[in-house]
């Protein structure tokens, strides 16, 4: 099926509601009535489409597996769509979006109306459907997945457009159109969304075997066609606004990139007019001559700006905002989920209204809500006093509403007044702050935290030890998470079974992961941490200065939910987190076994932090902690620990000026996580899903002895970093295959993955290892693809043995 047919629902009645005005009293009321309702503006860039408690999630994982229909699946994505709308409409939100709902990713949406997708393939036109869809998202049995990288910093993933001077546009799916229709069924009037072309070009990269130097860029006369009839269609069908997310704006471009919106906006001017065009950015400042440039363009209405991490716009705003046109101002973060501070974002809004005018001010949401939890009302178990601080999508769509309410002289004096007791509990609450703690934090100025021997040295004295043959092979860490096991968490966690029963259920797993491992000869094991739900949440739930939430989900990728903790307060480490689980796999085996911890940087990135303090001080406070657990592995005889920092790039600021203060905290911070181990002690760190290419010199100053790191589904970008001249000297295991694809990956593909990677990395320093963790995948793709890795490793020991 089409996604044109995936987005439709059986025709609805339309509610149409008319009235004549027949006196002037009635005229004179819905005058003011209508002026009313504009001076309430009010606007939210995007939702979560996962639903309060993943259904999406789960109708995509059954339909995946074949247990449940197309029909099934558009069902439940029916009636997601539907009720967010309506809970939208309910709340008294003006402009409210459309096609922010996806099955998988809003750019490969996007790919899918533009009709680019890679040969590969097999794809002979017409409406795209679920099986090219889905192909192109999670590859299939016969074809890889396309690449997936991260979205700007947040921990959103999306799938990296493929295009070169070859790619055949057309209008191959007309998902927006259907879903706008979709809810005018409804009796609901929105904003279809769509990615700006600009944007889309710019986040694309050149397909395999198109020359890296190829200029994305000159293929948007190709694709402004497409876009031109997707708004015709939009205006045949009665859209009154269309939203164009740029968020590239506000990245460091060139003159060159910046003329690139001024084209596409005048070559739209024309089939844009009489519609009223919405020009979104988020993430950052927009910088001052990409600002000049936006505010210039031809045939748009409103620009929105993220008011929350982009403070320094206001000043541009204030200087200078275009007569007549609308201001879209988010000031209600998108990306967190503490309450909005009404009075501050009041008044903030209030001076931006003289600024811009009366009726040329809506007020919005930062970004998208996609990146932050659904519903607070389904925490029934969070503590009530941190609860009263927080407000997740649903309370965040209140926020804006009250706040254009407030703005409009229609001030809920309640809401306000609950609103500031809030803030002000959270501000003298005494389990925000440890003195202790704070000055732990403080003590670390004056050190950089460096081991005190260099790597090599590090290196030949772990060998030493640990006896690796060449080209060792290992694991990231997790192993495939089975209903049972997740049963037994549960049960556990509802204390329907004894702690006794549970750890010997978590004592038998490990085992069974520990002679797996033996079996496929695989040189240095992991536990497979059947212990935790979650990398973050696990350590989270052991430290101090954390809570949690049931259903705070946030979509990461696909299917893919993370639950991430709220870090509160200051941060500490009552006791040990890991070490009796590590101590114990340990024991089941003579090979050495990792000990398994998230570094500081990741925690953080992957946690809603508190905006209270400095994120830095936060990173150094956990960094401590993890030191302490460091330390206590090392005393229980763990001789390798990894301390995955795969979020590191993540948190790297968007604009070049800011990144280099950045990387000093985030780099130190892990190396304040093992500057305190012996030399005989093997330190590996692991990053996945990012371009690594222009921090490696950060990432070779975090002084690891071992990197694993993402390699095999962004086509071996990373080691043109090294074809390009950098030395790296320590231990390092781009990834040989792919695990968030079902795909089973041959001997001889990963041989050839090995042998590309041996032509620019010394022999000494290469390890075998897939790209990230084996959590999401089966024992039936993971037991096959280990035993072709490990197969791969040896071909490769025995050939560079005989060239000797």
């Amino acid at each position: 099926m089409g996604l044109a047919s995936i987005s439709s629902v059986v025709p609805l009645s339309s509610l149409i509601l008319s009235r004549t005005l027949s006196s002037s009293k009635n005229r004179l009321s819905f005058l003011r009535f209508n002026l009313r309702f504009r001076a309430m503006a009010s606007h939210i860039v995007g939702y979560p489409r996962m639903g309060p408690k993943r259904e999406l999630k789960f109708a995509l994982e059954s339909f995946w597996d074949g247990k449940s229909s197309a029909e099934d699946l558009q069902k439940v994505a029916t009636e997601l769509r539907a009720s967010i709308w309506k809970q939208m409409a309910d709340a008294g939100i003006k402009y409210i979006p459309s096609n922010t709902f996806s099955y998988y990713d809003q750019v490969l949406d996007t790919t899918a109306m533009l009709g680019a997708v890679p040969e590969r393939y097999g794809w002979n036109g017409g409406e795209i459907g679920f099986d090219a869809y889905f192909s192109m998202a999670r590859g299939n049995a016969s074809v890889p997945a396309m690449e997936m990288t991260k979205w700007f910093d947040t921990n959103y993933h999306f799938i990296v457009p493929e295009l070169g001077p070859n790619v055949k546009f057309s209008y191959a799916s007309h998902k927006a159109v259907n879903e706008f229709k979709e809810a005018k069924s409804l009796g609901i009037e929105t904003v279809p969304v769509i990615v700006g072309p600009v944007s889309y070009l710019l986040l694309s990269k050149p397909a395999k075997g198109v020359e890296k130097s190829f200029s994305l860029l000159s293929l948007i006369d190709k694709i402004l066609p497409i876009y031109k009839e997707v708004v015709s269609e939009l205006k045949e069908a009665g859209a009154t606004w269309i939203q164009f997310d740029e968020p590239t704006l506000v990245l460091d471009l060139d003159s060159h990139h910046l003329q690139a919106f001024t084209h596409a906006y005048s070559e739209l001017e024309s089939t844009v007019s009489g519609l009223n065009v919405l020009i979104e950015t988020y993430f950052a400042d927009v910088p001052a001559e990409a600002y000049k440039t936006l505010t210039s363009l031809k045939g748009v209405t409103g620009f929105g700006f993220d008011l929350v991490r982009g403070t320094k716009t206001l000043d541009l705003i204030h200087s200078g905002f275009p007569s007549g046109k609308q201001l879209f101002a988010g000031v209600v973060d998108g990306r967190n989920i503490w309450a909005n501070d009404l009075a501050a974002s009041l008044n903030t809004l209030k001076s931006l209204e003289d600024k811009v005018g009366k009726g040329n001010l809506v007020v919005s949401t930062s970004c998208s809500l996609l990146h932050t939890a659904v519903d607070l009302a389904n925490e029934t178990k969070l503590d009530k006093e941190i609860k009263s601080w927080l407000a997740f999508a649903a309370q965040k769509v209140h926020e804006v509403n009250a706040l254009a309410k407030a703005l409009s002289g229609q001030r809920d004096e309640a809401f306000f007044f609950s609103n500031a007791a809030a803030h002000s509990s959270r501000k003298f609450s005494p389990r925000v702050t440890n003195e202790n703690v704070q000055k732990a934090a403080a003590s670390l100025k004056g050190s950089d935290h460096r081991r005190a021997t260099d790597v090599s040295a590090r290196l030949d004295a772990q060998q030493k030890k640990l006896g690796l043959p060449v080209l060792p092979t290992t694991t990231i860490g997790s192993f495939p998470q089975t209903m049972d096991l997740r049963r037994v968490r549960r049960e556990f966690k509802a204390k329907k079974i004894s702690e006794d029963d549970y750890v010997k259920a978590i004592k038998e797993e490990i085992n069974k992961v520990v002679v797996l491992q033996e079996e496929l000869d695989i040189d240095v094991l992991v536990h497979g941490e059947p212990e935790r739900n979650d990398m973050v949440e696990y350590f989270g739930e052991q430290l101090s200065g954390f809570a949690f939430t049931v259903n705070g989900w946030v979509q990461s990728y696909g299917s893919r939910c993370v639950k991430p903790p709220i870090i509160y307060g200051d941060v500490s480490r009552p006791k040990a987190m890991t070490v009796f689980w590590s101590s114990m796999a340990q024991s089941m085996t003579k090979r050495p076994m990792k000990g398994m911890l998230t570094g500081p940087v990741t925690i953080l990135n992957w946690s809603f932090v508190r905006n209270d303090q400095p994120r830095f001080e936060t990173c150094y406070q956990i960094a401590l902690a993890i030191k302490d657990e460091v330390e206590d592995l090392e005393r229980a005889g763990i001789t390798v620990i990894q301390i995955d920092e795969a979020a590191l790039r993540e948190g790297l600021p968007l604009r070049k000026s800011e990144q280099a203060f950045y990387l000093e905290w985030a780099v130190h911070s892990f190396r304040i996580t093992n500057c305190s181990v012996q030399d005989t002690t093997q330190i590996h760190t692991h990053m996945c899903y990012s371009n690594f290419n222009d921090i490696i010199h950060s990432i070779i100053d975090m002084d690891a002895d071992v990197i694993t790191i993402e390699n095999s589904r962004s086509d071996e970008k990373l080691l043109s970093v090294f074809r390009e001249g950098v030395k790296y000297g320590a231990g390092i295991g781009p990834g040989v295959y792919d695990i968030h694809s079902p795909r089973i990956p041959s001997t001889e593909e990963i041989a050839d993955r090995i042998n590309k990677m041996l032509a620019v990395l010394e022999t000494n320093i290469l390890w075998v290892n897939p790209d990230c963790g084996l959590k999401t995948r089966k024992y039936t793709e993971v037991k096959p693809a280990l035993s072709n890795m490990v197969a791969a490793a040896k071909l490769l020991r025995t050939q560079l043995a005989r060239a000797k």
